[in-house]
């Protein structure tokens, strides 16, 4: 009722007989609503002013940070027969603990003294290989002996030839001699003859001075026939000469022929040796790897090839290992569109599986459960399932991880940007913007900065 009339019926009419009455009641509910709506406003203006961290999530998973404490499987690198197994699923081994024993399955390596036979070849090869070098050594003794006598036999030969040469001089200066001796003889004759003709010489003075002249004339012959002679001299020489050479040139070449034959057959020796010596280690080798031994200490996870007396092909897997020693990380996947947002060295926060949280992602210092991360390195190139990887290590500034961890657990990461208020995080998720950007200080592109900024300055 509005109870405008200074006469109150209140107290005088019972209002609950009527329903008039109950329709004008005043609603104590209206009053509380209202103080309850500025209740709300007034803290939604309260928290809207609050400090809001920006975060992105992403799912992954706990692996090892180094490659080489990351499970490993260990396979055979030669065909083989599975003979004994040494340990079982579950086992802790050490680095070189043999984990399996193979047997051959070739033919050609069968033979249990391959080794020492192959040995005894090498040792035989090596000895022809003396033979071959005292062989070597004689032919080159053999060259030089016929390059000394060949040059000796050159020079007789050259004397020879100088002296059929000076011989046809002595002969050329005897046969000009008698030649001049002859026609002064013959001169004479003439003119003996003309004064016997004239009465003034006697008969026998003609016939002396014809028997000087015959004389004159078989001593020309005489020197002339040695002429020639000392001339046949001097091409038999020049022809003894030219023999000598071409018989000792040949003898030279033959010899040298079988030197170098011997040390090319020296050559094939020295390869075949090389040859089975790298034959024999990989023997040794090869019987080496029958032993499948552990390549670190860690833990035997998973047997593939089982059973006693398989065969086995090359690089086929047997056994799977897990390290003992891990630094573990967490490689989480993110959104190509978030990708720019990522620096190594930006803070995460990690949420592990089968470890309880409760988790505020505008406030993490709030947040319970959770765990400190830190980015050490963001994939170049998109993962199959579309999304690119980045790998999370420990922050050495927050507590440590669980010691129960195992590589493959399931993990959740919020990785942590830029703070902001809570009424500005609400207006760019309603508008759908990118959260802010920002770089760490000790990441690669602040370094490349200062530099830009060094050589400006300069």
């Amino acid at each position: 009722m509005l109870n405008i009339s200074p006469y109150s019926i209140k107290d005088k009419v019972d209002e609950k007989k009527y329903r008039s009455f109950s329709l004008f009641e005043e609603i104590k509910a209206d009053k509380i609503l209202k103080k309850l709506l500025l209740s709300f406003f007034l803290l939604f203006l309260a928290v809207a002013f609050l400090p809001w961290t920006q975060n992105i999530r992403g799912n992954g998973q706990v692996t090892a940070l180094s490659p080489s404490q990351r499970p490993q499987e260990l396979n055979s690198v030669i065909d083989g027969r599975i003979e004994e197994w040494y340990v079982q699923e579950g086992d802790y081994v050490e680095k070189g603990d043999t984990i399996i024993f193979i047997r051959e399955i070739k033919d050609e390596y069968f033979d249990p003294r391959l080794l020492e036979r192959t040995q005894a070849q090498i040792d035989a090869k090596r000895q022809s290989l003396g033979f071959y070098e005292e062989k070597i050594d004689a032919l080159k003794s053999q060259v030089v002996a016929i390059d000394e006598n060949r040059q000796l036999k050159l020079n007789q030969a050259k004397n020879y030839l100088r002296q059929a040469e000076l011989q046809i001089q002595a002969d050329s200066i005897d046969f000009e001699a008698a030649q001049t001796n002859l026609d002064i003889a013959e001169k004479q004759l003439q003119r003996q003859r003309e004064l016997y003709d004239e009465g003034l010489k006697s008969l026998t003075d003609l016939e002396a001075r014809t028997s000087k002249f015959q004389e004159a004339l078989a001593k020309k012959i005489s020197v002339e026939s040695k002429l020639l002679s000392s001339r046949n001299k001097l091409l038999n020489a020049k022809i003894e000469l030219n023999s000598i050479y071409n018989e000792y040139t040949d003898k030279l070449q033959k010899a040298r022929s079988s030197l170098f034959e011997t040390q090319s057959m020296l050559q094939n020796a020295e390869a075949e040796v090389v040859k089975m010596e790298n034959q024999l280690t990989n023997y040794q080798m090869r019987f080496g790897m029958y032993y499948i031994t552990a390549p670190q200490n860690g833990y035997i996870t998973r047997a593939v090839s089982t059973g006693i007396g398989e065969n086995i092909k090359a690089g086929e897997s047997l056994v799977s290992i897990m390290p003992a020693d891990i630094d573990y990380a967490v490689e989480m996947y993110i959104m190509p569109r978030d990708l720019p947002l990522f620096n190594v060295g930006n803070t995460v926060r990690l949420i592990f599986d089968g470890w309880p949280s409760i988790v505020f992602s505008g406030w993490p210092i709030v947040t319970y459960g959770t765990f400190g991360g830190e980015v050490v390195a963001i994939d170049r190139f998109i993962s199959p399932n579309g999304k690119y990887r980045i790998l999370i290590a420990q922050d050495p500034e927050e507590p440590e991880w669980p010691e129960a961890l195992r590589v493959g657990g399931g993990a959740n990461g919020l990785a942590l940007l830029d703070i902001v208020p809570v009424w500005y995080e609400i207006w760019r998720q309603i508008n759908g913007f990118p959260p802010n950007f920002y770089t760490p200080e000790n990441t690669g592109a602040s370094s490349d900065k200062n530099k830009l900024d060094s050589k400006d300055k300069k």
